[in-house]
């Protein structure tokens, strides 16, 4: 089935709202078919079980670009060795993406959050009410942060670093938000132009 006739099938459901649900994602473009997957492109994927996300399939296309977004990914996120707390570095990557309307990321992003922080009413406000949303003094800072970071790069500057000081973040943790942010932003802009959320048949 091609991209045209996918996005023209009358049961699509566009999310029109931030969610913490489990969406799919629906490409634009055809990804490679999961039964011709080489080793070459398993070794881009890092993790096999990736190969049943059209996403990466697409991705896959360009394997060797493939693994460096990955592996820089998951040191980002899953490195455990100091640095800032996983659930927040996972908020980092939803506040990118709240204000990059990318309600894809965002809903894996939120889950995140909240699993890790047991916070979970906290995480829905800020997809609800977006970044300006009330979240207590820490993750505020890192939320300004991250959104300053997205808006523009130079727009992060020592205020953030010294807002971030204050609420008790270290060197390395400020180097998670302003990673966890920074590639998410980049991340955004990717699948934005890549495809769209859909609604889970499940959901």
């Amino acid at each position: 089935m091609s991209a045209e006739s996918v996005l023209n099938h009358p049961g699509n459901i566009h999310p029109n709202a931030f969610t913490q649900a489990q969406l799919e994602w629906l490409p634009w473009l055809e990804p490679l078919p999961e039964a011709d997957l080489t080793e070459r492109h398993f070794t881009g994927l890092v993790d096999a079980s990736r190969a049943k996300s059209p996403y990466f399939r697409l991705l896959a296309r360009d394997p060797d670009i493939l693994g460096a977004r990955t592996r820089t990914d998951k040191d980002i996120f899953y490195n455990p060795e100091a640095g800032l707390p996983r659930a927040e570095r996972e908020l980092s990557a939803t506040a990118a993406s709240r204000f990059n309307g990318c309600i894809y990321c965002a809903s894996v992003h939120a889950r995140f959050a909240s699993y890790f922080s047991q916070r979970t009413d906290d995480v829905q406000r800020l997809l609800d009410e977006g970044v300006k949303a009330e979240l207590g003094e820490r993750w505020n800072a890192i939320v300004a942060a991250s959104v300053a970071l997205s808006a523009t790069p130079s727009a992060f500057g020592p205020e953030h670093v010294a807002q971030l000081r204050a609420q008790g973040l270290d060197d390395l943790a400020i180097a998670d938000v302003i990673h966890g942010a920074a590639f998410f932003n980049w991340a955004n802009r990717l699948m934005l132009s890549l495809g769209e959320p859909q609604a889970s048949a499940s959901s």
